[in-house]
């Protein structure tokens, strides 16, 4: 496919000129993923000098690439194909941001890799730059092979605040890049198969009130009790969601989750506090109708705001925001995503995950999508983040037969 029929809002490039006038640099996966964590990319900060890496890497081996910068055009989402330019590939899709290091007792430069007792330390080490350097690590080999079916590397931004970094990609298959027919999210999963996870909604809660001495509250309207009577509805709602359960038997905690993290409100003692915030989300089984905790939370709202708010006149009203709403991922039982990547990964069963991932983002747009990666989630995010050296292995492994299929 021509890059010249791309949108005005990607960018191609191929790089197939000038790319026998040297011999390209064959990176091993350590020398990757040390180039990747030395990209200091926490995801308040730009990820283009990381891209601009990739892109001279496979520049270098002639491998056409797209890149997909965000609105404000500080981040970019790159999209590569290995093989021919045709509809049906499967994706290999890791991000690229990665948590903040601020306040962790990291015992090494958390951006400078470092190897001890069989394991790779730094930020993004599991989560995931290492799944991104298992598939960079593919192109060279890849680029020597005769494919029959496509391999697509897509990095993206921001997926551990929005997982909003993938849809202008996404939004291009079938249209400006090819469609297509699998997608292996490379969350740090041990290399299980991961067909299911919950989805994750957050909101910002405002209660506007009204000042008056507390000795006479029937001169204003206390935001901190009305907000404590939303926070105890949102309670209910949780133990609602815990009596249900999980009628599939596959998550932890096994049932839709509820929780509010901040509370923040009032000025002093004796007076009737003007406003009081709080922030909260849940967390949805993948069954659960998206819009029924927003519903009863809205139906709460009304009560407390006659109830409670305005029981003495007219003096407050609440405002509720959705902040980041991730999509849950379902089990797509017998998908090609899934059949492909049991095969490659040796399993015979699908397993769930707690998290949230990019995954739900692709299903939602109708593309067969599981979450399959080396490492664990439980170093993730944590200080000396770390993936061990045989998971890389296996990981190397992974790929290998994911390149062999796909020359078949």
């Amino acid at each position: 496919m021509s890059s010249e029929g791309l949108s005005d809002d990607v960018d191609a490039g191929s790089s197939r000129e000038g790319a026998t006038q040297r011999e390209p640099k064959r990176y091993t996966t350590l020398e990757l993923l040390e180039r990747l964590v030395a990209f200091d990319t926490e995801s308040s900060k730009s990820n283009i000098a990381l891209i601009d890496f990739v892109a001279g890497y496979l520049d270098g081996w002639g491998v056409p690439y797209t890149r997909v910068p965000n609105a404000a055009g500080d981040k970019q989402a790159l999209f590569a194909t290995l093989g021919p330019m045709i509809d049906g590939g499967v994706v290999l899709s890791g991000h690229t941001d990665v948590v903040p290091v601020t306040g962790q007792a990291w015992t090494s430069d958390p951006f400078t890799l470092r190897i001890s007792d069989g394991r790779a330390y730094g930020r993004g080490s599991v989560d995931m730059k290492g799944f991104d350097a298992l598939a960079l690590g593919l192109v060279p080999d890849a680029v020597s092979t005769e494919l029959k079916r496509p391999i697509h590397i897509l990095l993206s931004y921001d997926e551990e605040i929005t997982c909003l970094g993938v849809l202008d990609t996404i939004a291009h298959f079938g249209t400006d890049l090819p469609r297509p027919g699998a997608v292996i999210v490379g969350e740090p999963t041990g290399l299980e198969v991961a067909d299911a996870h919950k989805s994750v909604v957050t909101y910002d809660t405002v209660v506007h009130g009204h000042e008056a001495h507390s000795s006479k509250p029937m001169l204003g309207a206390n935001a901190v009790t009305a907000a404590a009577d939303l926070v105890a509805e949102l309670n209910a709602i949780a133990d609602a969601m815990i009596a249900r359960g999980d009628a599939s038997g596959r998550f932890d905690p096994p049932a839709t989750t509820v929780h509010v993290g901040t509370i923040a409100g009032g000025t002093a003692r004796n007076i009737l506090a003007k406003r009081c915030s709080f922030h909260w989300e849940f967390r949805g089984l993948p069954d659960l109708d998206m819009q029924e905790i927003p519903r009863l939370f809205a139906e709460a709202t009304e009560r407390v705001v006659a109830n409670r708010l305005n029981r003495y006149g007219d003096y407050g009203h609440i405002e509720t925001v959705e902040e980041v709403a991730v999509p849950g991922l379902a089990p797509d039982p017998g998908s090609e995503a899934e059949t492909l990547a049991l095969r490659l990964a040796g399993r015979n069963r699908t397993i769930s995950v707690s998290y949230a991932t990019e995954a739900g983002r692709f299903q939602a747009a109708g593309l067969p999508t599981v979450v399959c990666g080396p490492g664990s989630i439980d170093q993730a995010h944590q200080p000396d983040e770390y993936i061990t050296l045989d998971e890389l292995e296996r990981g190397e492994a992974f790929m290998k037969r994911l390149l062999s299929e796909c020359a078949a």
